[in-house]
Parts: C-alpha cells; structure tokens; sequence
C-alpha cells in the first residue's frame, strides 16, 4: 500500500482525539512536551516548520544556510520542502532535476495532507531573477503537492510565483508575476516584475484585488477554513495589510509606516507585523477590518516580533529579533499574556526555542530552535510542542517517535517528478 495512503488512514483516529481535546482543558495547559524534528539529512544544519495540521503533520523547509546560520541576512544554499510527521520525512522532491531546491512558506499543509511552497524548475529565467532565493536564477514556480506528486500551478502570466498556504476547501494562496516591470521600483531593485497576490482554486488561478489604486504589487500569506485570505497590498516602497472576503479587498489598520498579515482564525483574527515609529512588532487584529490593531510586547531584551500563527482559541505564536537582527525567541501570546516558550518546556531540553511559526486546534506549535549539546551542536533543527495532557492513541507518530532517523524518500510515495528563506521572513 502507498505510504501516504497508510498515513491517511489514521486520519479518522487522530480527528477524533482532536475533536475531544476540543471539549477539554488542553488550551489551558502551560506546559509542553517537545519534540525534535531535526533535520531530513545529516548533511543540512537547518530545518524550520513552516507549517502545521491539526494532526499534529508538519510542512518544513529544510537543507544548508550558511552562516551565522540564526541571522534574518544568512542566505540559503539548498533546501528542500519536507513534511514531518514527529520526525518521519516525506521529501516532497522538485519540479526541476533531483538536485534542484523547493522550499515553502507558512500555512503551506492542510488536514487532508496536501501541501503548497515554491520549486526551481530546470529552466533559467530569462529575466535573470531568482524568486526561489538560492541563487540560481532558475524560473521558481508554485507547486501543490498531493498523493505523492508535485505539480506546478499556473502564474498569472508572469514567469515565477509562489504558493503560500492552502486550507481543507483546497484553496490556495500565494502571489504570481503577471509579466510587467513593476514601475515603482526605479533604479532601486533592477529588473523587477509585478507580483499579485493569487487565489488557486480546482487548478485555476486569479488575481486578487489590490487595496488602493497606487498599489501595483500584492501578497497572499494565509487563508482560513471560509475561504478568507490576509497579506498585503503596496508597491516597491511599501505595504499595508489586509483581508479578502469573497474576493474583495479590506485594509487593515495600522500606523501608516508598514503592515503584513500572515494568519487567520475561522472567526476572522488576523495576525501579523506592524511598523511604527517605535520600531517593529507582532500585530493583532482582533476583529479584523472591522477593528483597531493590537502591538504585542516585546519579550525583554527583544528589539522586534511578528507573529504568524493563530487558532480558533485567539492563541497567538510568532517570534522575536534581537539588536542584531538575529532570530531570538519563540512565544506563544493569549489574553495580553506573552511567554517565551523556552520557560514553558522541560527544563533538561536540548533545544534553545528561537521562533515560533504555527499553532494548530490542539494547541501544539511549531517553529525552529538551536540545538545546545551534543554532535549537532549549533544546528537549527524543527521542533514540535505538544501541551501536555494530550495522548494520542496509536498511530504513524507512534512509530517515527521509535524511529527517530527513519527518512521516507520522495520516491517511495511514487513521486513522479523530480525568495521564501530566512532572510526573506519579515517581507
């Protein structure tokens, strides 16, 4: 039987201990079981959840930065999009030659497992841009992965686009280039197309309205179960979230220097970043374009946050920047309460939590932390935090927690074929 259709098949076990957990005290615990996703091969040093189902599956971008590898500027030299189910890795592969680079984005995986980011093809682009961010100027496509498979999906007429997340209606999001030279950039970014914010939905794609008639260029981050998006809508020189109900635009309120929304909940909370005069922080609109925005505090010795994940509870995740622009620390936020997640975990982990990216129904979350001790010192490995009190029965997860180095290469789900990295996390 096909890997993924074994996987599948504890889809109904694991709905039913979501739905229980729903009706119990889970989001109430202030403590975490966590777990090491580390990384798909012992050559990478990196690997980052980039999304999270509520089964507890996980979509990361995993391979080599180079160094400092926890530095917002490090640049990537290969990767991969990979899902990991408690450490068992699916290489979803690329849509170029084997040792081409895919990579994703947050929100990329949905609870049927089907999952969206961004691959080089094998073809230059004739532009000379490099959308996938590796330095190849390859032509960067969006892609959905599904039942083993890696498709392209189409752009908007452009050459490049990626694909950011996708809910359980299958609906897609991300951005596509339409073919035109953005106008707005001058000499400042050479040879820069427009890129539109893009809704996918059976294999086609539109364009989603821009917010203001000077905007050229637009973003798609997140969307949730009612077919909602949120991102952003600017030009070259700016941006300023907002949220797509029924295919029309609505900005959201922020400062006037620079906003992003990155997620949002079934009842319409949006999360994100906001500029101000102050500096840079994680953003909360509680009521959506209906609403004011909410700045998060800053953990102590912090000098920046976004925050790129909430749940249906209002639980908010995101993380924090030091002075040095350097990833800094993971943080769950509820009810004006923020907590650095380090002080939430066991306290022998191995793990140093430096952002947070996700965080499902059952409360776990998701992110990246360094590895402190031991051969993989240094590294940056993917973890999983799951608020303890939960149990799940027996299941794929039972098996990878025994397995812990098992590695399930592209090829055995019958994989037919064969500018989203850390430098690019605060666009």
């Amino acid at each position: 039987m096909n890997m993924l259709i074994q996987l599948r098949n504890y889809r109904t076990l694991w709905v039913t201990t979501i739905a229980l957990a729903c009706f119990s005290n889970a989001f109430a615990q202030q403590s975490y079981r966590i777990t090491d996703l580390g990384n798909n091969k012992n050559t990478n040093n990196f690997a980052m959840v980039m999304g999270l189902n509520n089964l507890g599956w996980a979509e990361n971008m995993d391979g080599i930065v180079n160094p400092p590898e926890t530095s917002t500027s490090t640049t990537i030299a290969s990767g991969r999009a990979v899902i990991s189910i408690y450490g068992f890795n699916i290489d979803l592969g690329t849509l170029g030659k084997p040792d081409a680079n895919s990579w994703t984005d947050y929100g990329g995986i949905n609870d049927l497992g089907e999952a969206v980011g961004l691959s080089e093809t094998a073809v230059p682009d004739p532009n000379g841009e490099d959308i996938c961010g590796f330095g190849t100027h390859l032509q960067c496509l969006p892609f959905l992965w599904r039942d083993g498979h890696m498709s392209a999906l189409p752009t908007l007429g452009g050459i490049n686009g990626w694909a950011n997340a996708i809910n359980n209606r299958e609906q897609i999001v991300g951005f596509a280039e339409d073919g035109a030279l953005d106008p707005t950039c001058g000499d400042t970014v050479k040879n820069n197309r427009i890129t539109l914010p893009a809704l996918w939905e059976r294999g086609n794609v539109k364009a989603l309205p821009l917010a203001s008639k000077s905007d050229v260029d637009g973003f798609a981050n997140g969307i949730n179960e009612r077919g909602h998006a949120v991102g952003y809508s600017g030009n070259c020189s700016e941006a300023h979230a907002v949220v797509w109900k029924d295919k029309t635009v609505f900005p959201l309120k922020d400062y006037g220097v620079f906003s992003s929304a990155y997620a949002i909940n079934n009842s319409g909370q949006i999360v994100g970043q906001i500029g101000s005069a102050a500096g840079y922080f994680a953003a909360f609109w509680p009521q959506g374009a209906d609403g004011e925005v909410v700045s998060l505090k800053l953990l102590p010795g912090d000098s920046a946050a976004f925050a790129t994940g909430i749940n249906n509870r209002g639980q908010v995740v995101g993380s924090t920047f030091d002075s040095k622009g350097d990833w800094s620390h993971g943080f769950v936020w509820q009810d004006d309460v923020i907590t650095d997640l380090n002080t939430v975990i066991p306290d022998d982990s191995n793990l140093l939590i430096i952002a947070a990216s996700n965080i499902n129904e059952l409360g776990q979350i998701s992110g990246m932390a360094t590895v402190q001790n031991g051969p993989h010192k240094g590294e940056v490995h993917a973890f999983l935090l799951t608020p303890t009190g939960i149990h799940f029965g027996a299941s794929m997860a039972d098996y990878a927690r025994t397995h812990p180095h098992s590695a399930l290469p592209a090829n055995a789900c019958n994989h037919s074929s064969q500018r989203f990295g850390p430098a690019r996390l605060q666009r």
